[in-house]
């Protein structure tokens, strides 16, 4: 590939008044980009690739666009470089959430009167080595067979919808326990953490996902065993932020629907 291409990926949890709007705005400032972005009453979602010059500047617009309102303003975005092209198309979608968890009633929204339960990657690293502390991988079964934290503990769901029934089924067991909780960028750990305090369970959840965990420590690798699956056409990156040489057919092969994982990942992003 002769023109350097870049990974973002952002969200926030922030009342948007207009979705509709919002999306129109970020469809007419993201011409040179691909990727997917999804705008829900409840904030913002998006993970994108493109040139760095193109990346920029609509970080800065997303940040400073009258539209916006200053929603957006201050938001974090973690970046890689890539050697593949991580998304052919730009994706911008309404949905009623941006991270679907499936139980009504329960958003993202903070909330200032409850603990924060966000945990540096420096303090996370001192957490899961603690014997009272259960490590709990908050993605899909085929993600955490790619790569995870040393003992931590695979919920086997296909899908995060399924998420909740597993820590209903394990909830009187943690009671006495602290949960500290993982996903690759934070966002699902984020959907879960307030509605597992109103479980009665003691939950940390790390600060930025996997990906701020490779990007603060060198030596990620001393936790972490394997690689991180990441949804696009890099599928896989290694600690140091890296694009691996797995394939989406390794990723897939064991899976129950790997078959249809594949099918829907080509459609969604076809070659190009």
């Amino acid at each position: 590939m002769s023109e350097q291409q870049v990974h973002s990926s952002f969200y926030r949890f922030v009342a948007v008044a207009d979705p509709e709007a919002v999306a129109a705005r970020l469809r007419e400032i993201s011409p040179l980009l691909g990727g997917n972005i999804l705008v829900a009453p409840e904030g913002i979602s998006g993970a994108i690739g493109g040139p760095p010059a193109a990346i920029t500047e609509f970080e800065q617009a997303l940040q400073s666009d009258p539209v916006f309102d200053d929603a957006f303003t201050g938001m974090a975005f973690k970046h890689s470089a890539c050697v593949s092209k991580p998304f052919s198309l730009i994706k911008v979608h309404c949905k009623p959430e941006i991270v679907a968890f499936g139980v009504p009633g329960v958003s993202g929204l903070p909330d200032p009167a409850r603990p924060d339960t966000h945990v540096s990657p420096q303090a996370w690293r001192e957490l899961i080595q603690q014997p009272d502390v259960v490590v709990l991988d908050n993605r899909n079964s085929f993600e955490f067979r790619l790569g995870r934290f040393d003992h931590a503990v695979d919920p086997e769901v296909a899908h995060f919808r399924d998420f909740p029934a597993y820590v209903a089924s394990h909830r009187d067991a943690w009671r006495n326990k602290r949960i500290a909780m993982y996903c690759t960028g934070g966002i699902r750990c984020e959907k879960t953490s307030a509605w597992m305090q109103d479980q009665g369970l003691d939950v940390y959840q790390l600060d930025g996902g996997i990906i701020n965990y490779f990007a603060e420590l060198p030596d990620a690798a001393k936790d972490w065993q394997g690689e991180c699956f990441v949804f696009d056409k890099r599928i896989a990156i290694d600690t140091h932020l890296q694009e691996t040489a797995t394939t989406a057919e390794q990723v897939y092969a064991d899976s129950a629907d790997g078959a249809w994982r594949l099918a829907r990942a080509k459609r969604l992003d076809p070659a190009g």
